[in-house]
């Protein structure tokens, strides 16, 4: 009698869905995960297991299901550094299939739904960006358990935002004037996030947050090209302008920079210490960190650093 050989079931692809997908049924733990990509644009699967507070071998699961199933996408940009980090969790984007599905669960308005497209646009850098942004909200959202605080997630501060800025494409951009060679040049600045905190007794504090990868030069001798310098001084800018009571009805504001390490954050506040500009808080509106000194602690516990080098902390 022949013995029966059972042939071992086929790997799935990494990086091209399968021929012939798996047959499983959408569950809602499956549309909550299509959903936090819709709102974060790229996140790990690590990141979806935490936000969605599942193990993380049920999340890979679910992904990795949903992924052939045509829902998300694992962007190809990721080649670039897999082969030699194969161990570095998966990255995941919203594809078109999960467009649609979240149009008819939830009524969601897309621009367009074309996310598949995108998502192979992205390069490594955006991908990268988008990553340690966030690294940093899935921190705050973790923070938040067991504090007598609550978090203001940025859908809840649109929401409560005059009509003309809740509808622009951009509802935090702030626009400002930049004196340059002798001229006024309008630039925007775009917050990487914006989020608030609501304690039990107290007002509200709210905190637009710059991720700086050290990319962009700190200071720059030609005023036409883009530095972290000039970035602070919008900012500085727009709030003795007032810009955050007329445009979103905010009484205050701070600014959280996140950058690479000890040196690099020096040279940023020595730069701000440079910068003046009237009726602005001045280097106060800034709190510095790096990412390392971030990584063992999470937001709240950790002392930040203001642009006069005090400890301050965001509660």
């Amino acid at each position: 009698m022949d013995a029966a050989v059972i042939a071992p079931p086929s790997r799935l692809p990494r990086f091209r869905r399968a021929s012939e997908p798996p047959a499983f049924r959408l569950t809602d733990d499956d549309v909550e995960m299509v959903r936090q990509l819709a709102r974060h644009r790229f996140l790990r699967s690590t990141h979806i297991a935490a936000l969605v507070g599942r193990s993380l071998d049920r999340t890979n699961d679910r992904l990795s299901k949903l992924f052939h199933t045509g829902y998300i996408d694992r962007p190809r940009a990721q080649l670039d550094y897999y082969p030699t980090s194969g161990s570095a969790p998966l990255v995941y984007a919203l594809a078109d299939r999960g467009a649609r599905l979240l149009i008819e669960r939830d009524g969601i308005e897309f621009a367009n739904v074309e996310w598949s497209r995108k998502n192979q646009q992205a390069g490594r850098p955006f991908i990268e960006h988008q990553l340690a942004v966030v690294d940093f909200h899935v921190a705050l959202q973790q923070a938040m358990r067991g504090r007598a605080v609550r978090l203001i997630e940025p859908d809840e501060l649109i929401a409560t935002l005059p009509d003309k800025a809740r509808k622009a494409r951009n509802p935090f951009a702030l626009k400002v004037k930049l004196p340059q060679r002798g001229v006024m040049r309008e630039r925007r600045i775009i917050p990487d996030l914006v989020f608030g905190l609501a304690p039990r007794v107290g007002s509200r504090r709210t905190f637009m947050v710059e991720i700086d990868r050290g990319t962009m030069p700190v200071t720059r001798s030609n005023l036409m090209q883009t530095s972290f310098e000039q970035k602070m001084r919008a900012y500085l800018i727009a709030h003795a302008a007032k810009q955050h009571e007329k445009q979103f009805g905010w009484k205050n504001f701070r600014v959280l920079i996140v950058t690479t390490d000890g040196r690099r954050r020096q040279s940023m506040i020595d730069a701000l210490r440079q910068l003046h500009v009237p009726h602005s808080p001045g280097a106060s509106l800034f709190y510095f960190t790096t990412r390392d000194e971030l990584a063992g602690t999470d937001p709240f516990s950790h002392v930040w650093h203001d642009g006069n080098r005090r400890d301050v902390r965001l509660i």
